[in-house]
């Protein structure tokens, strides 16, 4: 039972403010993006500043609380909330600050990329991100950080300079390649096991105009367009970036009345090399084939970072798994020609991401992110707008990661594993990094106050 004296003076002592059950806002406070998580937090804090989270993390150590960080709220297992715990939620730290001549950005633990994308644009920059302006900052860094630019600039954690953190004994400290250096390669890839996070700083690149937008062929081509694309993109210039993808074409513009709702293969590009090369780039994309649609055309890097938004909003219902590949074989692709098409929603989707690149200067042991052999990292999304969707969906996305599993480098990015998967499932994802993290894990939280992530035990 939790002592309602210390409760008050929890709640009066701090800047934000406190949303419990019987409040008339907790069911909205209490949703996450994916709605197959229902869960009941006991307190959910909307911190203000530092000094809130400091407080939220004594408080829920010193009540023996189960915590929760909250971010962006993205994580498809749920883990940015938590039953009769407390949910600590960054959204009120907003802050961002550009430093053109250093090219570096300084972002708060509550803000999205969206956020971020704004804030450097305007300065003609950018950093390495994920695929959907609206995912948190945090989630996607702390698990390596795959997206767009991955072949140009690296991860997001290979572009992490320094981060502030407040501890499980509720210090703030900050860590960087000087300053407690052992927490700071824990922190690139070893998710939330390590502390709240309420600042990053992202070393920026010189992008603006990127040329993007999607090539779709035909589903019965899978077969030919994956053998292609597994050769071509590990060739191509580290300026060109391409996720393979069975989707079904949305029912919206862009697309022409033919191919909307249909169910097509395709490549997702992101080229942010020089302008006058786009041409020479794509000329082999458009030739090969032929495709259905290639649409790739120049526009300002936030808007290719926010295109999926509206495709994916908060409320949906997500059922994911994940895995690391190394080599796109021959059976692995006539998997992929038998499940990709049997997508059961027009949300549902399969992507290949490509790691390679820049993503390969850094070795297995540099960062907590240990798959830098891996090519690509799979994902199998189902996703429903009813949760009368969920067995269907839960049901492809399981079958087609087990028949794909056995074709893979053996672990997964941790950012797109579902809460259920198992400790070992964990370790795989980290192999010879796993004790590394374990004595990080004992050495910054001994008590495993930080446990709603895929976690590391301190043992």
């Amino acid at each position: 039972m939790l002592n309602q004296d210390k409760l008050a003076e929890f709640s009066a002592s701090l800047r934000g403010r406190i949303v419990q059950p019987g409040d008339a806002d907790y069911d909205t406070s209490r949703k996450v993006y994916n709605a197959m998580i229902d869960r009941h937090p006991r307190l959910i804090v909307y911190c203000r500043d530092v000094a809130d989270v400091m407080l939220s993390v004594n408080f829920a150590r010193e009540q023996s609380l189960l915590l929760a960080v909250r971010g962006g709220g993205h994580n498809g297992g749920g883990l940015g909330t938590c039953d009769e715990g407390l949910v600590i939620d960054l959204s009120g730290l907003k802050g961002i600050r550009v430093d053109a001549n250093a090219r570096t950005v300084r972002v708060e633990g509550g803000c999205t990329w969206g956020d971020v994308d704004h804030a450097t644009h305007a300065f003609g920059l950018a950093t390495p991100s994920g695929i959907i302006s609206t995912t948190g900052v945090g989630g996607l860094t702390l698990g390596g950080g795959l997206g767009h630019l991955t072949r140009k600039c690296g991860l997001a954690v290979d572009n992490l300079i320094e981060a502030d953190v407040v501890l499980a004994d509720g210090t703030l400290v900050t860590a960087n390649a000087e300053q407690r250096p052992e927490l700071y390669w824990a922190l690139r890839g070893g998710g939330g096991n390590f502390g709240v996070v309420t600042s990053f700083l992202f070393r920026l690149h010189a992008i603006s105009t990127v040329v993007a937008g999607p090539t779709f062929w035909p589903l019965d081509k899978a077969g030919d367009v994956l053998r292609w694309y597994r050769d071509f993109i590990r060739k191509a210039p580290q300026d060109l970036n391409g996720f393979f993808t069975y989707l079904t074409v949305p029912a919206a513009d862009p697309f022409s009345k033919e191919l909307q709702g249909k169910k097509v293969c395709g490549v997702i590009w992101c080229y942010a090399g020089p302008a006058d090369q786009a041409d020479a780039v794509f000329k082999p994309v458009a030739e090969f084939g032929p495709p259905l649609m290639h649409g790739v055309q120049p526009m300002p890097f936030p808007a290719w970072q926010s295109a999926f938004d509206a495709l994916y909003p908060p409320g949906d219902q997500w059922y994911w798994r994940a895995d690391f590949v190394t080599e796109i074989s021959d059976a692995a692709i006539a998997e992929h020609e038998k499940f990709g098409p049997q997508m059961p929603t027009g949300q549902s989707t399969m992507h290949l991401y490509p790691i390679d690149g820049a993503a390969h200067r850094a070795k297995p042991g540099d960062t907590a992110f240990s798959y830098r052999e891996a090519n690509w990292g799979a994902v199998f999304a189902g996703v429903g707008g009813s949760p009368a969707d969920v067995p269907a969906i839960s049901a492809w996305c399981k079958d087609y990661w087990n028949a794909l599993h056995p074709h893979s480098s053996g672990g997964a990015y941790v950012n797109m594993m579902m809460d259920d998967e198992g400790e070992d499932r964990i370790r795989a994802s980290y192999r010879d990094n796993y004790p590394r993290l374990v004595a990080a894990k004992k050495r910054y939280d001994p008590a495993n106050l930080f446990r709603v992530n895929q976690n590391i035990w301190p043992h």
